[in-house]
């Protein structure tokens, strides 16, 4: 089976099996976050007028990963991992308006690169202390995989998702 057909807890042990450092999931807190935040900055605009709302490509790409995401099996976790990555589009949509309002067209865009060098900084840290490449290197599917992973950890930091991390831990060991 390709792994973007996979379901979630196979993509979660399988991500998870590059993520078993606590130092490199609190980085991947971090960075995957601002790393979605700088993508939404990127794609903010041109905003393009559709049935009274503002289209960006930002909103196009949220839209097919939310459905993705939907379809990997977990409702609790696609639901919320649409859901967060809904507030980081949110939050960059209107962060591009401020700085496109007091600076010029190319502010969001500057900041946005800003952002993706500082949220790849976090990843690359947070390797360094796992001694293993990110997940995207074998398999870009991992690119996908990663807002997931921050939110079922989270999730599961929060007592939701049991099932799912005594999988994970059976499968990919446990944190260290």
């Amino acid at each position: 089976m390709h792994s973007l057909q996979k379901p979630a807890v196979e993509l979660m042990v399988m991500y998870a099996q590059y993520h078993r450092d606590r130092r490199n999931i609190l980085t991947h807190l971090v960075g995957i976050p601002l790393i979605v935040l700088s993508v939404g900055l990127l794609l903010a605009r041109p905003i393009w007028p559709v049935a009274g709302m503002g289209l960006t490509l930002a909103w196009l790409l949220w839209a097919a990963a939310a459905l993705w995401y939907l379809t990997r099996g977990s409702a609790l976790l696609g639901a919320a991992t649409v859901g967060a990555m809904a507030v980081l589009m949110g939050l960059a949509h209107a962060w591009a308006g401020h700085l496109e309002a007091t600076g010029s067209a190319w502010a969001p865009w500057m900041a946005g690169v800003a952002v993706f060098v500082v949220g790849w900084v976090f990843q690359f840290v947070g390797h360094y202390f796992e001694g293993r490449k990110p997940a995207f290197a074998d398999d870009l599917v991992g690119l996908l995989v990663g807002p997931m992973f921050v939110v079922a950890e989270v999730l599961m930091m929060l007592g939701a998702l049991g099932a799912m991390r005594q999988t994970i831990e059976m499968q990919a060991g446990p944190q260290r």
